[in-house]
């Protein structure tokens, strides 16, 4: 940066550590300026261009003269009798205008979502977002006001809570369609586009662009968490019955490890004792309870589980394989047997063509079901 106090020939800043969002030159009060001295703004800059408190223009990246051409609005305030070069108090405010990346946001407090499984539970959300000034008179009236220099971390705070207000409000509507927070992990995308745009409303009125949103994690309290563990390792075991065989198993080598003495080795021992004699009910229970489930067949029209040897369904009552009986000893056979199982007699008889329609019936039938005359003498 190059300037004087008294009077301002060359004016512009550079900022080292990149994360100056905007510079006031002078950092206080104003510098006299004349017609004729050369602004300096880099790629990554906009200049605001302001007299007696007044923003007169922006300027974009290049090297510009102070004229009465592209500032024609001094001429007013610049005498005659100076030639047009009289000195004039100015202030030019510098606005990086260049993305910056990787700016945190969190839930400082759980939010409340209603899971279609879970039913209700609390939330934790956090991830990263880039922003870039767009429209730099915007952003400094607004945001900036008369300060001499504006960092990135000054309103980090003040965006952060833009994007949880946002974020919470659209997550209860992403809940209220149906969407499981189990399912939130295979669509953080679609998530995080959906908040993005809620959130650019809130930038674009202070002059800002939010040019990337992500969401790294959306956590569970840990109790719960917790129980959805238990949970899936009750169905890696199996089921209830493999879970209870292994801690039936775990608690035994547990009690045959207990090596205390006096009192605590005869506490030891009836602990022992009875975890003995509980062993055999709980195992065959646990053996009975996966046999049962191993002898089940499913209702092929309700799909509900039945015992192998049902023939009607205790849930719809529908017959689970359509029967007919046997001619020959009333016993009821499958539909499609051709011989009866019982009595090793054709369950088909022979058919004829009754002699009046033509259809085909038994052939010891007197009379024809399907025209009633009679079909022999």
């Amino acid at each position: 940066m190059a300037f004087n106090l008294k009077l301002m020939d060359i004016i512009e800043y550079h900022d080292p550590t990149g994360d100056i969002m905007v510079h006031r030159v002078p950092e206080e009060g104003s510098a006299e300026t004349k017609l004729g001295s050369q602004l300096i703004v880099r790629e990554d800059q906009k200049a605001v261009f302001f007299r007696d408190g007044q923003a007169l223009d922006v300027f974009g990246p290049g090297k510009h003269v102070l004229t009465a051409a592209n500032l024609p609005v001094l001429t007013k305030f610049v005498g005659a009798l100076f030639d047009g070069r009289s000195p004039f108090r100015t202030e030019v405010i510098f606005v990086n205008t260049k993305t910056f990346t990787n700016s945190k946001w969190g839930t400082p407090e759980p939010i409340p979502f209603r899971d279609k499984e879970l039913k209700f539970v609390r939330i934790r959300a956090f991830g990263a977002y880039s922003v870039r000034i767009i429209e730099a008179q915007l952003f400094v009236n607004k945001v900036v006001g008369s300060q001499g220099r504006y960092a990135r971390e000054q309103i980090e705070d003040f965006l952060r809570n833009i994007i949880i207000a946002r974020f919470a409000d659209f997550l209860g509507e992403v809940a209220s369609k149906g969407v499981s927070i189990f399912d939130l992990a295979s669509n953080y995308d679609e998530v995080a586009i959906g908040a993005k745009s809620r959130i650019q409303n809130d930038f674009e009125k202070y002059g800002l662009e939010m040019t990337d949103f992500l969401i790294n994690a959306v956590s569970l309290p840990e109790a719960v968490q917790k129980m959805i563990d238990e949970r899936a390792s009750v169905e890696a075991m199996g089921g209830l019955g493999g879970f209870t065989q292994y801690q039936a198993a775990s608690a035994l080598r547990d009690a045959a490890k207990n090596e205390g003495g006096g009192a605590g080795a005869g506490m030891g021992i009836g602990a022992g004792l009875g975890m003995g004699m509980m062993m055999p009910g709980m195992i065959n229970q646990a053996m009975q309870g996966s046999t049962q489930t191993q002898g089940t067949k499913p209702c092929p029209h309700c799909n509900a589980a039945l015992p192998m040897g049902a023939v009607f369904c205790s849930n719809c009552g529908k017959p689970l394989q359509v029967t007919k009986t046997c001619p020959h000893c009333s016993n009821q056979i499958p539909g499609d047997a051709k011989f009866c199982p019982n009595c090793g007699k054709e369950t088909t008889p022979p058919t004829v063509n009754c002699p009046h329609c033509g259809k085909p019936i038994a052939a010891n039938t007197k009379f024809c079901p399907e025209c009633g005359k009679q079909t022999s003498q």
